[in-house]
């Protein structure tokens, strides 16, 4: 079922993690991690943030990073949703579930899915201040 969405809304998280618990019936656990707005950035209130994706790139990358890890720690699938556009603090901006047979190798593969996002696939960040806006790499 590996599911991967880059836009502007995400999908009600209930109905993901009930679509993770239905795909496999070796599925003892779905791990989930929830990205959301943090209000603060060092000493500067944070008014929104601003994402911006490469619209045919990001979706696939995330497509092999999750390859390589049902191969590396044998989970079972996954969905990955990022929202782009004017995001408020508070606001939930990304979603990764992982199902798999254990809760170990869910956890293990999360961290990493969740760090290799960040890193690796083609979403850019902009943070708006009540001081002014900045670029932010490495999201």
């Amino acid at each position: 079922m590996v599911k991967v969405k880059v836009s502007s809304e995400l999908d009600p998280l209930g109905s993901l993690v009930d679509e993770l618990k239905k795909s496999s019936s070796e599925v003892g656990a779905v791990t989930v991690f929830v990205g959301v707005v943090r209000g603060i950035r060092g000493k500067e209130k944070v008014v929104r943030l601003e994402y911006e994706a490469h619209e045919t790139s990001a979706p696939e990358r995330i497509k092999t990073i999750i390859k390589e890890l049902k191969a590396k720690h044998g989970i079972l699938d996954t969905v990955v949703e990022h929202k782009t556009g004017v995001v408020k603090v508070g606001e939930d901006v990304m979603y990764v579930l992982v199902a798999s047979k254990h809760r170990e190798e869910g956890r293990s593969a999360m961290s990493e899915l969740v760090d290799r996002v960040k890193r690796e696939v083609p979403i850019w960040k902009k943070e708006v201040t009540e001081k002014g806006a900045y670029w932010v790499e490495n999201l």
